[in-house]
């Protein structure tokens, strides 16, 4: 099975194409596949332009700890385009024009004939892999502790309002904290108050935005301080 480049603007709009539909390189679970095709990045990939292969190429990445329990075979079902390749890459311009509609980014399963021991043995990795992932359990959410300042209008803010009408808030993986009020000069203070954010869940932008809604109240918020649990 082989990969092209993803280097060139082409080779990454084909693996965005070939993604758009899929988690995976092959099959349903993470393989070698994805493992030989992630090390064929140089680095992330531009999320704005290809987006499908920055969400494929950011949950692989997560796995990069178990890559080398993975099923599948890297050294001999697949190879790459890259400092390892295996194999030359070949530039679209050079074939000829009838042979564009049939470009597939992974190869075609017609071009391969498995025997039925190979096949085999592939399912029997997965499922091995497969039950050693549901033996493990499920991984926790990343979470991030985040410390927010809410500032006022002026002196003659109700500052304690303006706290309740923040607690109010309430979001699917947000909890609220500690929070005190810390002067800022003239007479004004701002609301410091933590916060912890399950990162897949919580949009910090979207969070100060839903805050400063109060315009009674809050004049602008600003993150001050966040760290990873």
């Amino acid at each position: 099975m082989g990969f092209t480049d993803f280097v060139s603007d082409a080779g990454l709009t084909l693996a965005n194409n070939y993604l758009a539909s899929r988690s995976y390189i092959v099959g349903d679970a993470p393989s070698q596949a994805d493992v030989v095709t992630f090390k064929a990045f140089s680095g992330a990939p531009d999320a704005e332009k290809y987006p499908n292969v920055a969400r494929w190429y950011k949950h692989i990445a997560s796995y990069e700890a178990e890559f080398s329990t993975l099923p599948g075979d890297a050294s001999k079902e697949y190879t790459t385009y890259g400092p390892e390749a295996t194999e030359l890459p070949t530039n679209p311009k050079d074939k000829p024009a009838a042979e564009d509609d049939d470009m597939d980014l992974f190869g075609s399963d017609d071009d391969e004939e498995e025997d039925a021991e190979a096949v085999k043995e592939r399912e029997a990795r997965l499922a091995e892999y497969k039950k050693k992932k549901e033996a493990k359990g499920p991984k926790p959410a990343a979470k991030s502790i985040v410390t927010l300042d809410v500032k006022p209008w002026d002196d003659e803010t109700d500052i304690q309002q303006m706290e309740a009408n923040v607690r109010a808030i309430e979001m699917d993986g947000l909890v609220w904290g500690a929070s005190k009020f810390v002067a800022v000069g003239f007479g004004i203070k701002k609301l410091q108050i933590n916060l912890v954010v399950e990162d897949e869940k919580v949009s910090l932008d979207e969070l100060q935005q839903q805050i400063e809604e109060d315009e009674d109240h809050v004049q602008s918020t600003d993150v001050a301080a966040m760290q990873k649990l």
